[in-house]
């Protein structure tokens, strides 16, 4: 059935909504007792489905198939509900100023970036964060240089949760730089040099960071080395 609201809107009763995911009418009616799927809207004794009652229910094979438990599936999906959506991000990062591209994910997407690191503290710190936002039915990550840095590291070992909390400080750092830099810029510039000038902070961050991780490789203090020492040849 379509329903008209300024947009067409399909909708299924529950036995259409069923056997258009595949699973049987008494599979999804323990769905909805579980609360992993939005209550239907109602007319009558009649509930009626539409498309993201159908992509929840997609999204819940797909994490069944890659071993998360209902039990978890239900704390994601709470952790979504509760986290930013893409506005209340934009807000709060001044997107559409940034150079970073953002990225659109299905949950399932997000599962394999991350594959057995996808927990509802995990979830929820990365909201927290702001790495995450929800947009309907898809996750948006803020950063592609973010999400592929971070899954880099989680795939040579590093626990997501270490990632995410190393982010966390990284970001007072950066905060604590950037307002140096345009301390620096406001004090002797107009304001509207900010911008233009952005990219010379970002050559200065870079140069400096560089400079201390040599610095602290050649001290002994890096990988590899034991009680602070370089291991003698």
């Amino acid at each position: 059935m379509d329903r008209e609201a300024g947009t067409t809107v399909r909708e299924y009763r529950t036995e259409e909504l069923a056997e258009a995911a595949g699973i049987p009418v008494r599979t999804l009616r323990f769905y909805r007792e579980r609360k992993l799927l939005p209550p239907p809207r109602r007319e009558g004794r009649i509930a009626w489905y539409d498309d993201h009652h159908l992509a929840r229910l997609r999204t819940i094979a797909a994490l069944l198939e890659r071993g998360h438990t209902l039990g978890g599936i239900a704390e994601l999906t709470a952790a979504f509900e509760n986290g930013r959506d893409v506005g209340q991000l934009g807000e709060l990062l001044g997107i559409g100023w940034s150079e970073e591209t953002p990225v659109r994910l299905t949950p399932e997407a997000l599962a394999d970036y991350f594959e057995g690191e996808v927990t509802p503290e995990n979830l929820a710190a990365s909201l927290d964060l702001g790495y995450l936002a929800t947009d309907g039915d898809e996750i948006v990550h803020v950063s592609r240089r973010l999400l592929d840095v971070s899954s880099a590291l989680v795939r040579e070992g590093v626990p997501l949760a270490a990632v995410l909390e190393t982010g966390r400080r990284v970001r007072e750092h950066a905060d604590a730089m950037a307002a140096l830099f345009t301390e620096l810029i406001s004090a002797h510039l107009p304001q509207d040099a900010l911008p233009r000038l952005r990219p010379l902070a970002k050559s200065v961050v870079e140069a400096e960071l560089t400079m201390a991780m040599d610095r602290l490789l050649a001290s002994g203090s890096g990988p590899g080395s034991a009680s602070g020492h370089t291991p003698s040849s």
